[in-house]
């Protein structure tokens, strides 16, 4: 220490300021990889429907082009009672189908800490949430015991408690229906039954939810405030009266699918489900020898702002988002060569969404082909959860190599241009395929209906 000291007293004054600078220069230098540093995905959680309560049967959905759609269960709701054909009938949906869950009702409370009455007062969304998480970990190698007192943060989409709407009367309110059905809980309560002493925040930007939460817990890692996140989000469909609310926006397809990009599309069609997956920084995976399932290279955040109408989605505002995304990505347009849509098959949303794509992402060769789709063609569209199928649809892909189906598209929208566009949209069990030495790069869009995109790469 005292020769360095004597070194740097012999410096000139000229050589102790380019020293400086040279110091400076590798703060800035650390200062950007930490805030640019790459994303492990380490493991994934998900109850999806068509029976798909883990990433393997999820995938074996996915792969065998699988519509998993069906009728509203009548342990729900009475279709009968609710069901119009007229979206003018009040107090009626014009849709009787979606994507729904094989059960919701079994939990195993005692396993969580949980009295059998404080779990009967929970909204669902909570005791799935609390499942879910618990089989990420597992699925990331990560033991629960071991992470109580840590810096691990929840981050969770979540935008609607249904069950609060029907089960309880006055004389059903008990000391555990705040909690029990307070979306904040649904964060708070993960974080305690895990004793994670990181962030934990709820997330409501409709749609686009569990996007935006997986968004912030990127942040949150580079920013050092969570060694470790969950993150992803929930909806489940317990009450008519959402499906009610959206039926008088016209904004489901009477046939309760998604049919993205087809001529037919008149709506979307309602789904259901849970995803979560464990997050940590590259270096910290790395050394802690995790198993790397893909990497969030940068995502970006943005809002529609004063489009044609308050639910009306901006194409100027999508290209705006992915091109930021993919500038703090640091990653070259014609590099991906996947991108998961928000695709929820509205005959105005769809074209101005694939406008957008082309406008940022076409300009191509012809051996730089870009593959698009969406999962809400196989599971519907799980509003607040949206965002983390895509995600977890996305990463099982570059896993297997092997992009699924993309489902009910027999006739392309006229309003949708692909002319000149290296865009294919594969309707079949599609190889991944990428340039040699190259690495699959994708890209997932979830726009919500409150006008707040997002986009990760």
């Amino acid at each position: 220490m005292k020769n360095l000291q004597q070194n740097y007293d012999q410096l000139s004054p000229l050589q102790r300021a380019a020293l400086a600078v040279k110091e400076m220069r590798s703060r800035l230098d650390a200062m950007e990889r930490q805030q640019t540093e790459e994303i492990a995905i380490i493991g994934i959680g998900c109850q999806f429907p068509g029976g798909a309560s883990n990433p393997d049967s999820f995938w074996q959905l996915l792969r065998d082009g699988i519509d998993a759609t069906r009728d509203v269960p009548s342990q729900r709701w009475d279709v009968g009672t609710y069901y119009d054909s007229n979206p003018e009938t009040p107090g009626k949906t014009y849709t009787k189908r979606g994507g729904f869950l094989n059960t919701i009702e079994t939990f195993d409370a005692e396993f969580f800490g949980l009295s059998p009455r404080e779990a009967v007062t929970m909204d669902p969304q909570q005791r799935l949430l609390l499942e879910v998480s618990y089989a990420a970990l597992e699925n990331a190698g990560q033991a629960a015991d071991k992470l109580i007192g840590s810096k691990s943060g929840v981050f969770v989409g979540i935008s609607v408690n249904e069950y609060a709407q029907t089960i309880f009367n006055n004389a059903d309110i008990d000391v555990y229906t705040a909690t029990g059905n307070a979306l904040s809980v649904a964060a708070g309560r993960l974080s305690y039954a895990l004793g994670l002493q990181g962030p934990s925040l709820v997330v409501d930007t409709a749609c686009s939810s569990s996007l935006v939460a997986v968004h912030l817990a990127c942040q949150s890692l580079r920013m050092g405030e969570c060694r470790l996140a969950l993150a992803g989000g929930a909806y489940l469909m317990v009450s008519p009266q959402t499906a009610i609310a959206m039926s008088k926006l016209r904004a489901f397809s009477p046939d309760g699918r998604c049919k993205t990009f087809d001529a037919s599309a008149d709506g979307y069609g309602r789904g259901e489900g849970c995803g979560i997956v464990v997050l940590k920084r590259l270096s910290d995976a790395l050394n802690d020898n995790d198993n790397i399932l893909a990497c969030i290279r940068g995502s970006a955040v943005n809002q529609d702002g004063r489009s044609s109408g308050l639910t009306v989605p901006n194409g100027q505002a999508q290209e705006a988002v992915i091109r930021t995304a993919l500038d703090n990505a640091k990653v070259d347009p014609t590099r991906i060569s996947y991108v998961e849509t928000h695709g929820t098959g509205t005959s105005l949303g769809d074209p101005l969404e694939v406008k957008a794509l082309a406008n940022v992402l076409g300009v191509r060769t012809q051996s730089q082909q870009l593959a698009i789709g969406s999962v809400k063609t196989n599971i519907g569209h799980l509003e607040a959860a949206a965002g983390i199928a895509s995600l977890i649809k996305v990463v099982l892909a570059m896993q297997h190599g092997e992009i699924p189906p993309h489902l009910h598209l027999k006739q392309l929208n006229p309003h949708i241009s692909l002319e000149g566009r290296q865009i294919t949209i594969p309707t079949k069990l599609t190889p991944w395929t990428v340039e040699t030495e190259q690495k699959r790069l994708a890209g997932v869009s979830s726009f919500g209906f409150s006008g707040t995109n997002v986009h990760v790469v």
